[in-house]
C-alpha cells in the first residue's frame, strides 16, 4: 500500500477550506502495520502513566518523527470528521500539536493546543488561543488508555462553551472502556490487558521494569 500522501495543486484545494480525499480507508491491521513499521508497537513489562503495568506499550513518538505517517493518518481522522462541519481542531501537548496542526489543515480550519495549568494539573489555552462559543470542536489525541488528557482537554472546550463533535485518536488501547459521551474515531484498536502494580502475573513480573514516557528518563 502506498502511504504516501497525494499533493494537491491550489486549484483542487481552495484558498478558505482543503479538500479531504483519501483512495481508500485505512483498516484497523493496515493502520497496527505503520506502528510495527515504524517500530512503535514494542513488547516487554511497562510501567504505565496511569501506575499500571503491561506487556504492550505505543511509542507514539516514533510514529510521530515520520510526516509521512503523520499525513497519511491525520488525513484518516479528518476524513471521518468531514461531515462535521468542524471550525477548530484541538488537542493537548505533547503528540496533539502535531495532530491538531494536520488534522485542521486538512479540514481546512484552526488548529489549537491545550497545555498543563501552572500547577502541572488540567488543561488550559495559552499563546492568545480561544474557542468561540458555540464554535464546533474536534479533539484529537495520539494514544487513548484512560483518557486523562482527553477529558482534560474536553474541560478546556467545556469552558469556552464550544460545540464538542468529536474525538480522534491514533489508537485506543482501552478496549473499548472509555465513553466520552460524544463519537469517538480511533484509528487502531487494541485490547491490550493492563494489570495493578499488586497484581502482577508471574510471566510478567519475571520482565524487567521498563519506563518510558515523556515525564521521566527510559529505565531498564
Amino acid at each position: 500500500m502506498n502511504l504516501l500522501p497525494r499533493i494537491y495543486s491550489p486549484a483542487e484545494t481552495g484558498i478558505t477550506r482543503a479538500r479531504v480525499e483519501l483512495s481508500s480507508m485505512l483498516t484497523n491491521d493496515e493502520v497496527l502495520q505503520i506502528f510495527k513499521d515504524s517500530g512503535a508497537l514494542l513488547e516487554g513489562h511497562f510501567l504505565l502513566a496511569s501506575g499500571y503495568h503491561s506487556a504492550v506499550y505505543l511509542e507514539k513518538f516514533q510514529v510521530l518523527q515520520f510526516p509521512r505517517y503523520v499525513e497519511r493518518l491525520c488525513k484518516e481522522i479528518a476524513e471521518r470528521f468531514a461531515g462535521d462541519e468542524v471550525q477548530v481542531v484541538i488537542g493537548p501537548t505533547t503528540g496533539g500539536v502535531l495532530l491538531a496542526y494536520e488534522v485542521a489543515k486538512n479540514l481546512g480550519v484552526r488548529g489549537i493546543f491545550a497545555e498543563r495549568g501552572d500547577d502541572g494539573k488540567g488543561r488550559v489555552l495559552r499563546r492568545g488561543f480561544e474557542i468561540k462559543e458555540g464554535e464546533n470542536v474536534l479533539l484529537v489525541d495520539d494514544i487513548l488508555t484512560t483518557g486523562g488528557s482527553v477529558r482534560d482537554t474536553m474541560q478546556v472546550v467545556e469552558g469556552y462553551q464550544g460545540n464538542l463533535v468529536g474525538i480522534g485518536v491514533l489508537a485506543d488501547r482501552s478496549g473499548g472502556s472509555v465513553d466520552f459521551g460524544v463519537p469517538l474515531e480511533a484509528l487502531l484498536r487494541l485490547d491490550v490487558e493492563k494489570f495493578a502494580p499488586d497484581a502482577l502475573p508471574a510471566w510478567l513480573a519475571a520482565i524487567p521494569l521498563t519506563e518510558r514516557g515523556s515525564t521521566h528518563h527510559l529505565k531498564a
